[in-house]
């Protein structure tokens, strides 16, 4: 047996608040809402903001969740892993998910210069205005549920793609 293999693996942490279950009518209006967002966009585009923003957030509960999402609507293990560098790796995304990813990165982190104007019409340019209308409200139901993962340290690892909807 090799090293590897008789090594033990860190313990689970416990879970700070099972807010879904406290607050069952907050979770059932994200729900609504997480689904609201996703009309009419790409399901891998979909994905990659909710794991890039999530990269950001340091959100592992909702990196497990949506890398394994990713992969069972068909992304690449290559286009899920460069996305950490896609300024490094742009050969990997089209045109419009590159403006997705840059839009995504300067919602989430609001404070580094707000949305700047370039960004956003990079983004104008590559969607619709109902298109991208759906991609900020995607952007922001990402926020707010890596915001409650993190807050209540919502232990990842035990989810199984189609779980929650």
């Amino acid at each position: 047996m090799s090293n590897q293999e008789s090594a033990e693996y860190a313990p689970e942490h416990t879970p700070r608040l099972a807010w879904a279950q406290h607050a069952p009518d907050v979770y059932k209006a994200m729900v609504r809402l997480d689904g609201a967002a996703r009309k009419g966009l790409d399901a891998k585009l979909f994905e990659l903001v909710k794991i890039r923003a999530s990269q950001l957030n340091h959100c592992a509960y909702c990196l497990d969740m949506h890398t394994k999402d990713a992969l069972a609507a068909g992304e690449s293990i290559a286009r899920i892993v460069q996305l950490s560098a896609w300024e490094e790796s742009k050969h990997f995304y089209t045109e419009q998910e590159l403006a997705a990813i840059e839009l995504t990165e300067a919602v989430t982190v609001l404070t580094d210069g707000f949305v700047p104007d370039e960004v956003y019409e990079r983004a104008a340019k590559h969607f619709d205005e109902v298109q991208l209308t759906q991609l900020i409200a995607s952007i922001i139901v990402i926020n707010s549920w890596n915001r409650f993962a993190v807050t209540t340290r919502m232990v990842p690892g035990h989810y199984t793609p189609g779980q929650h909807g």
